[in-house]
């Protein structure tokens, strides 16, 4: 009876990890529709500095990155990344082309890990020169894509010199007990 317990509270836990992770990566790529149409063709592939990455090049390195730890690494397939291209590319892709990549490569995080079976999820992966559990992958895929969801805000922002509307419709000063 407690085995069965506890396996029913692993698959509970793993089920809402997962959910949680899922809805994460669909508001980042939410928040980067935003800016893409707030944004003209060249805009996008515009770099703020020569020390910055344009909102494109950042496009194509989320979809580097999350091939490599959530794609590759947690379906153990081959990692393929170049990741010195993601930077150096200056053209050759659409707004809406890059969207679809974007788009398609998080839905196969999603299918990856609705598939993995609950002991894969710790173990120990070797990414990028770092050691992950299945766990801790899954979760630098969400910070990383949140992190350059924010650099994109920033520049469609000063860009654009207003706000985004990420939350038009919420009222952001409801206090926790008042949900």
């Amino acid at each position: 009876m407690r085995a069965t317990f506890e396996k029913d509270m692993e698959t509970t836990f793993q089920s809402e990890f997962i959910q949680n992770c899922k809805y994460r990566l669909q508001e980042s790529l939410r928040m980067i529709k935003i800016c893409y149409a707030d944004l003209a063709e060249d805009q996008i592939w515009q770099k703020p500095n020569e020390n910055s990455n344009s909102i494109a090049n950042q496009t194509l390195h989320l979809c580097g990155n999350l091939r490599q730890y959530a794609i590759a690494s947690l379906s153990e397939g081959k990692d393929e990344r170049i990741r010195d291209l993601e930077f150096s590319t200056s053209g050759g892709y659409a707004k809406a082309e890059l969207l679809n990549k974007l788009e398609s490569t998080i839905e196969e995080v999603f299918k990856i890990a609705d598939s993995i079976p609950p002991d894969s999820w710790l173990k120990i992966r070797s990414v990028q020169g770092f050691k992950f559990s299945g766990v801790g992958v899954l979760l630098h895929a969400v910070e990383h894509l949140s992190y350059h969801t924010g650099q994109i805000a920033l520049i469609t922002k000063l860009y654009k010199n207003r706000p985004l509307g990420f939350y038009d419709g919420f009222d952001l000063n409801t206090k926790n007990d008042e949900s």
